[in-house]
């Protein structure tokens, strides 16, 4: 088995691997096995077929694919064993020779792990202001606690009034038929929300439980549902119930009930300090942001398209496993924001080009200034991970591989390459 090398535009590299004649012959054979099964031929019984009848009767190439199959995960994955090249992209695969008693041959084009050229990345001018915590946003959190904290209430000596909570049930239909989402029992409506559709909600203002009401609407144009999207629609609407939100006092005895603090002034002053410690952190973060972004834009590097292909694949499989743990598919999201496939990639592009940009820069950093991670440094992030996950420290270090540590240190040195850039701005 050999390789040859050839070096591409923008990094990409052509990797040329053949394979002796004989090592195919074997991949040819295992092929026949896997799928001697699958030919009846009068004279023989099933399975047993002679692989050179075979051969004689279909020709050579009817195990052609399967051996190839068989043949380029195991050649890929011995030759790149001593290749030292960073590969940062799925191979592309191409055949090139593939004949009974000749040797295999086939390419795999990959995408190479950039150069970073590092422009001025110390002194960098990235001022960031700590905004101050005003007494209006104290009391909008207490208002925000009072609001969750209230309780509901039946009313049921007047109408519904803008702001109250309607219980409902309702069936929808278009043109007499009704349609899919548009029927449910006991449903809690806040009126003047803006949770149902068109004018739905005024609409029940003024009436009284036990009415049943015809409510007309109009789908928006781009609502999320094609088949609704501009209709006109009738919903049968009954009130079972009205209810209103009874606000607590905001005082001592509220802020005993809520937190912690025995007085309204021992809450007020904590929820100061809270907000203070969140603009401090949101202040990091955006000066973090703006030292990555300058030291991006001071550098060069060639990023293969590949590259971000691979890291757009990535980031969108991120995306929808977070939006699955709330019950929700890729499918019905980009239902939901009529977006295609394509457009959602499409959008995650230049995302997934700035995480590219901010890794490699941020490594080129860590070797130009011999940043480490120190094993003190692996060990006390395993340790913040076992208390995230309430776990045994011991117990999770036994469980991370060598690769998994490795990764983490590097990902703790990149860490310290913000703090580093941070640091030596002004």
């Amino acid at each position: 088995m050999s390789l040859q090398i050839e070096k591409l535009e923008h990094n990409m590299a052509k990797l040329t691997i053949e394979v002796d004649a004989a090592e195919f012959k074997k991949a040819t054979t295992e092929a026949y096995k896997k799928q001697k099964k699958s030919f009846n031929i009068s004279g023989f019984r099933k399975g047993k077929v002679p692989q050179v009848y075979i051969e004689k009767l279909y020709g050579p190439e009817v195990f052609y694919e399967e051996a190839a199959n068989i043949i380029i995960p195991k050649a890929y994955s011995e030759e790149m064993k001593d290749c030292d090249l960073e590969i940062v992209s799925r191979p592309e695969i191409n055949i090139e020779q593939i004949e009974k008693g000749k040797s295999f041959i086939f390419t795999a084009e990959v995408a190479l792990k950039p150069e970073v050229t590092l422009g001025e990345y110390k002194g960098l001018e990235a001022p960031v202001e700590v905004e101050e915590v005003t007494d209006e946003e104290v009391s909008a959190e207490l208002v925000k606690q009072q609001e969750e904290n209230a309780r509901e209430v039946a009313v049921e000596d007047r109408a519904i009034e803008d702001g109250d909570i309607a219980l409902i049930d309702y069936s929808g239909s278009v043109d007499g038929v009704k349609f899919e989402g548009g029927t449910a029992e006991n449903q809690t409506l806040v009126i003047g929300s803006g949770s149902f559709i068109d004018n739905f909600e005024e609409q029940l203002i003024g009436k009284n439980i036990g009415d049943e009401v015809e409510v007309n609407v109009t789908f928006p144009d781009e609502y999320h549902a094609p088949e609704l999207a501009g209709k006109e629609a009738v919903f049968e609407v009954k009130i079972n119930g009205i209810k209103v939100k009874e606000l607590p006092v905001i005082d001592d005895e509220f802020a005993e009930e809520v937190s912690e603090f025995d007085t309204l002034d021992e809450y007020k002053a904590d929820i100061r300090a809270k907000l203070v410690e969140q603009k401090e952190k949101a202040a990091k973060t955006e000066k973090e942001n703006k030292v990555v972004d300058l030291a991006i834009e001071n550098a060069t590097m060639d990023i293969p398209e590949a590259m971000i292909e691979e890291q757009t694949e990535q980031m969108a499989n991120e995306f929808a496993q977070n939006i699955s743990y709330q019950g929700l598919q890729l499918e019905q999201y980009l239902q939901f924001t009529g977006m295609t496939q394509e457009q959602f990639m499409e959008d995650l592009k230049p995302q997934a080009k700035k995480r590219i940009q901010s890794r490699l820069v941020l490594e080129a950093v860590v070797a130009a200034e011999n940043i480490e991670a120190s094993d003190e440094d692996l060990n006390a992030e395993i340790a913040k991970m076992a208390e995230m996950y309430q776990m045994e420290v011991d117990k999770l270090q036994e469980l991370m591989g060598d690769a998994e540590k490795t990764q983490m240190k590097e990902d703790i040195a990149v860490q310290k390459a913000v703090d580093f850039l941070v640091a030596e701005s002004k």
